[in-house]
């Protein structure tokens, strides 16, 4: 049986979860499970586990494109593992490459290693530029999203740190270091 998978991140991303079911329909997906949930948010991805759940021995796994699936190397390899152990394939349509096939194992290990090292670069580059523009005196950080004297108003108040935190809706710590300064 062939099992379709699609995922957007947003809620505003509609098009694509619709042009991800289209494929994925187009390629003779009996059963297809969608969701709208960030790749991050591994605890909420209720329809990746569904999928990866109903799946049997013999079936197949397909999804639109590899960054659907997984958020990371080690998650991708965790999950064909998984299929693995359960005898089923997986298929990635924009790469027409289908894991059931030594070739295609071999393609999605090449294919994950040069992602994560991709990200690596990228991640690096990164780091350059914000410490080039800390040397310059260009890059100050994110702007605060509370300001002290708010925190020390309500501290004044009689509130205690978990209270004002709750109040302007942000983490204890931050109420705990903008008191201690």
């Amino acid at each position: 049986m062939l099992i379709g998978y699609a995922r957007t991140s947003t809620l505003d991303q509609r098009a694509g979860l619709d042009a991800q079911y289209r494929d994925l329909e187009a390629a003779g997906c009996e059963k297809i499970f969608t969701e709208q949930v960030s790749s991050v948010d591994v605890a909420a991805r209720d329809q990746l586990a569904a999928a990866l759940e109903f799946v049997r021995e013999g079936d197949v796994l397909m999804v639109s494109k590899l960054d659907r699936l997984a958020r990371s190397v080690p998650h991708l390899l965790q999950i064909t593992e998984y299929l693995e152990q359960k005898k089923v394939a997986l298929r990635v349509l924009n790469m027409a490459m289908d894991t059931s096939t030594p070739t295609g194992r071999l393609m999605l290990t090449l294919l994950g290693g040069i992602g994560a090292w991709e990200r690596e670069i990228m991640l690096e580059r990164q780091r350059e530029g914000i410490a080039k523009a800390k040397a310059e005196g260009k890059y100050k950080g994110r702007r605060p999203t509370i300001k002290p004297e708010e925190i020390r108003a309500l501290k004044d108040e009689g509130l205690g740190a978990a209270a004002i935190a709750r109040k302007l809706g942000v983490g204890r710590a931050s109420v705990y270091r903008l008191l201690a300064e």
